[in-house]
């Protein structure tokens, strides 16, 4: 089996990684951590740079689990990609991130996160940043 993370570079990605670093040891199953985004000519703040991508990737070969980071940048939406990857993998369960909302935000959580719980057949487990 494998558990998938939804990483973005803001403190929720982390809580993510870090949650998903953690249940990786535990069970003793592979890591996938995924970023996505749709690309194109305006930046998107969920898209890792390439620093971000190199510490990722440093984090995960020192955990001690057998792990994967990959970047999708193709076109499609960040639940799209993450929907096809739960579909083509065994996947235990996909980790997402949650940032912290003002009272009026928390009547709608975020849209990808959403969407995520609304499409993904495995179980999620969402996280909150410190």
């Amino acid at each position: 089996m494998t558990i998938l993370v939804a990483y973005v570079p803001r403190p929720e990605g982390e809580a993510a990684l870090e949650k998903g670093i953690e249940i990786a040891k535990r069970r003793n199953e592979r890591l996938m951590v995924v970023n996505a985004g749709p690309g194109g000519t305006r930046e998107d703040p969920s898209v890792a740079e390439v620093p971000d991508v190199e510490r990722v990737e440093a984090l995960l070969a020192s955990a001690g689990v057998d792990a994967e980071f990959k970047q999708f940048i193709r076109g499609a939406s960040a639940v799209t990609e993450i929907q096809a990857l739960v579909e083509s993998l065994q996947v235990s369960v996909l980790i997402i991130g949650l940032r912290k909302r003002n009272p009026l935000g928390k009547l709608i959580m975020g849209s990808v996160a959403q969407d995520i719980l609304l499409t993904v057949s495995c179980p999620v487990l969402a996280v909150k940043a410190n």
